[in-house]
């Protein structure tokens, strides 16, 4: 046999050079949000409600969640007889129109 083969006969070998850590190039600012002035601290408009429907999302015993709203969700479980939590429905009907209220917690990720 042959000489043992290596990764980087297959693939050019590219060496690039070091930079500064100070003086990145095309670095990325944090996006600047505006909060309104009757906003709380911490952040989140509604904490509570948000953090109550994220429970909901990772409480497996009303079935998936990934690629249905929260409301689906909930009602699917109510018709299977798992009788889920009437103050998440409340809340979901309450801020309809949000989709930070109305998709589960994995909804920006891909399947």
């Amino acid at each position: 046999m042959g000489r043992k083969r290596l990764i980087t006969d297959s693939f050019q070998v590219v060496k690039r050079q070091r930079q500064d850590p100070d003086t990145k190039k095309g670095s990325l600012q944090p996006e600047v949000v505006p909060v309104p002035d009757d906003a709380p601290p911490g952040g989140s408009l509604h904490p509570a409600p948000l953090e109550m429907l994220k429970q909901f999302d990772l409480s497996w015993e009303y079935g998936p969640c990934t690629g249905i709203t929260r409301l689906q969700r909930w009602e699917r479980a109510k018709s299977l007889g798992l009788s889920p939590p009437l103050t998440v429905r409340e809340t979901l009907l309450e801020r309809e129109g949000d989709p930070s209220f109305m998709h589960c917690l994995w909804h920006d990720y891909p399947l």
